[in-house]
């Protein structure tokens, strides 16, 4: 479960999720500052990463070479920290917290694209990002996650000449089409958190559908 959407003054947390090219990263300080224009304060981060310690650990995850459990151990470590020390603060204040990537990540890259047991990666989740914020426990969740959903193939185009790619950006169409598949499997398990955004039409189209999104779900006025 997640903390439920709040339109006035509560936490809200948002997601961005997608394979590499599929644009997320450009709508999140748009969607930032259509928060910020209605009095909100604004919290943007990012996964793995968010932290000192947790930029650290994301270093050695997209960079080191390592078997998908030490991968996913990893990633966990460093959502624990991320969670414990920014976005649960963060949300107890109030903010908005803007986050690219969580765990539905983890479930399309190690799960999906690497191939690695899901139920071990619920396990995780459970032991990982069970708070208790009000002295009820919980398991946190993004209040919305918008899933930029793209071809591999288009995506891969657009990276060919971006920077220097880390592993993960580096791997063939066809992980990164299993990585999709993931994708889709998270939001068949919860339709009612996640906004699917076509990301193959022009940015402005793109940001019509964020911005729709945020204000069925995400507590945008």
């Amino acid at each position: 479960m997640n903390t439920g959407m709040n339109s006035g003054k509560g936490g809200i947390f948002i997601s961005f999720e997608g394979i590499d090219g599929a644009g997320k990263s450009t709508h999140i300080e748009g969607l930032a500052q259509a928060f910020r224009e209605q009095g909100r304060h604004v919290t943007l981060t990012r996964e793995p990463g968010g932290t000192p310690l947790a930029e650290k650990l994301r270093a050695i995850v997209l960079n080191d070479p390592m078997d998908a459990m030490t991968e996913a151990l990893l990633v966990f470590a460093a959502r624990r920290d991320h969670l414990q020390q920014l976005i649960e603060p963060a949300l107890a204040r109030g903010e908005v917290v803007l986050c690219d990537r969580f765990t539905d990540a983890t479930f399309a890259y190690q799960g999906g694209g690497r191939g690695f047991d899901l139920a071990v990666l619920a396990q995780l989740e459970r032991w990982v990002q069970t708070v208790a914020p009000a002295g009820t426990p919980l398991l946190r969740e993004p209040d919305l996650t918008l899933w930029f959903d793209l071809d591999p193939a288009i995506a891969a185009q657009r990276l060919a000449t971006a920077r220097v790619p880390d592993k993960f950006e580096a791997q063939p169409v066809e992980f990164f089409r299993r990585v999709a598949a993931g994708y889709a499997q998270r939001l068949a398990t919860a339709p009612q958190r996640f906004a699917r955004i076509e990301a193959d039409q022009n940015i402005d189209a793109v940001w019509q559908d964020v911005l729709a999104a945020a204000r069925a779900q995400g507590g945008l006025s």
